[in-house]
């Protein structure tokens, strides 16, 4: 098994962190891990993205052009990291922040209303947590003990008590995931 994800947005929503979630919880389940964030100068607003691999074997460099799976949560990474998943492969994006849909037919696609959740959760910031329980559903490469440790381990303490929110909005973009691909 090996997983190459590449997770894009603005900087605030929760992008490397999601990358993050996800290389500590292959840690957790023994994977080797790789996580690698990109992001502009600005602290909110400006363009942030990550690299999460995932395997079972070695990996021999976190700096890859193609990606199994890609997570997008804005208009401008679309256009940028469309291209680059693998035919076969995945994308996700967040169906709020995209005027022009991608149109490949050679990967699957699936758009999530992350941010509609987000908001019916009273957290905007749980819109990351909801696309990786998307994630979840169609690469189920990781159990959700390990997730939830994992998110233990990234969030700083004076936040663990979101944890709850942050599991429910997993388990939300698990179920809109399920019902879409069903």
């Amino acid at each position: 098994m090996k997983e190459e994800t590449v997770i894009a947005g603005f900087g605030g929503q929760g992008v490397l962190t999601l990358g993050m979630v996800l290389a500590y919880a292959g840690m957790v389940e023994g994977k080797e891990v790789s996580w690698m964030p990109s992001y502009g100068p600005e602290m909110r607003g400006g363009t942030a993205n990550c690299v999460a691999i995932i395997s079972d074997d070695p990996i021999s460099s976190p700096i890859i052009t193609r990606y199994d799976t890609a997570v997008i949560l804005n208009q401008p990474s679309l256009d940028k990291f469309e291209a680059g998943v693998k035919p076969g492969g995945l994308l996700l994006y967040e169906s709020n922040s995209i005027i022009n849909p991608p149109t490949r037919s050679d990967i699957t696609i699936q758009a999530i209303p992350a941010a509609v959740e987000a908001s019916r959760l009273k957290n905007d910031r749980a819109l990351n947590m909801i696309m990786l329980g998307a994630f979840l559903i169609h690469r189920p490469i990781l159990g959700l003990p390990a997730i939830k440790e994992g998110i233990m381990e990234v969030l700083p303490e004076r936040y663990h008590h979101l944890l709850p929110v942050n599991e429910q909005a997993i388990q939300r973009g698990m179920e809109i995931a399920a019902q879409a691909k069903s």
